[in-house]
């Protein structure tokens, strides 16, 4: 474009320059902070921008805190004077059999029946519910199978030895108690618990040293059998051999060298004596008992599984027993 004289020029130059001034304050604005300069001040505090707090960053906040808290309170000592119940069927069992239940724990997003079931069951009881990651129940079961439900209970009241006897009689049965010499696997310890209960045994009685612990395994192996069954935990399994002889039961004890469990008459009171599978029951136990039952292995194994064993001459002695 052509201009027709120098004045001409500088007038246009001048007013690019002047373009983005602030007439009124003749200082020159940003184009890229022209709409957050020009909006007006909040809080009133020397014309500065305030961000006011929002409420979610502090909601969130509060979840955080609330989920250590629970993060604190599963993997706490306080819990250590509790047993943990995991499993659909082991936990409905602590329901149904009205056990002293202080947390129930829910895997978030499970919607399976018997879940549903079960949360029905505890809210009716009022007892706390709380739905949590799936994978703080695995670290809390030390990632054994808990099909999404878990719950912290009062440990098992043991009964004594007597209150086991005193019970069958009053019902006109003659006793027949399970007793567990070094059975050290809670799931084994579970499984023939649960097996003792179908049987209809009237308890259970384990040593309070060289035996499994009432745990959680146990429990599930169990499958809620520990609810219901009487468990007398004792010092000493020989001198409670004296006892219950003494009370006129007969004891048997599984061993590899004895009588065929088959030509045995159990139609009598009966103490079942189970040792560990491969050890056996102990020296002096075997030296009390008054038979030796034995069941024939084919092939190149030296003995089954102990609660095998024990379910096979249980129900044995359940079709002796009148």
């Amino acid at each position: 474009m052509a201009y027709k004289d120098s004045k001409q020029f500088d007038d246009k130059n001048n007013r690019k320059k002047t373009r983005n001034f602030d007439p009124t304050k003749n200082v020159r604005r940003d184009k890229d902070n022209d709409r957050s300069s020009s909006r007006a001040p909040k809080g009133g505090r020397g014309g500065k921008f305030e961000r006011r707090d929002n409420d979610r960053p502090q909601r969130r906040e509060e979840r955080v805190q609330k989920n250590e808290y629970e993060d604190s309170l599963m993997n706490s000592e306080s819990y250590e004077q509790y047993n943990k119940v995991f499993g659909r069927n082991a936990v409905r069992e602590a329901l149904k059999a009205d056990r002293n239940i202080n947390k129930l724990y829910i895997a978030k997003g499970e919607t399976d029946h018997t879940l549903t079931v079960i949360v029905a069951m505890a809210k009716e009881r009022g007892i706390n519910i709380s739905y949590t990651d799936r994978r703080k129940l695995d670290f809390f079961t030390n990632n054994q199978n808990h099909q999404g439900v878990v719950a912290v209970c009062s440990p098992v009241e043991f009964v004594s030895v007597e209150d086991i006897i005193s019970s069958a009689r009053e019902k006109g049965e003659k006793p027949f108690v399970i007793m567990l010499d070094g059975i050290t696997d809670p799931h084994n310890a579970g499984a023939i618990i649960r097996s003792a209960y179908c049987a209809g045994a009237h308890g259970i009685i384990i040593s309070k040293r060289r035996s499994a612990l009432i745990s959680e395994g146990v429990f599930k192996s169990s499958a809620g059998s520990v609810e219901y069954l009487p468990i007398s935990q004792v010092a000493n399994l020989a001198q409670t051999i004296d006892l219950l002889k003494k009370e006129g039961l007969f004891a048997i004890c599984c061993d590899m060298d004895g009588t065929n469990y088959t030509e045995i008459d159990y139609d009598m009171p009966l103490l079942l004596i189970i040792g560990a599978e491969g050890e056996g029951v102990g020296r002096l136990i075997k030296e009390k008992c008054d038979f030796v039952a034995s069941i024939p292995i084919k092939g190149n194994i030296d003995s089954l599984n102990a609660s095998v064993a024990a379910g096979i001459v249980m129900f044995e002695a359940v079709k002796h027993r009148k």
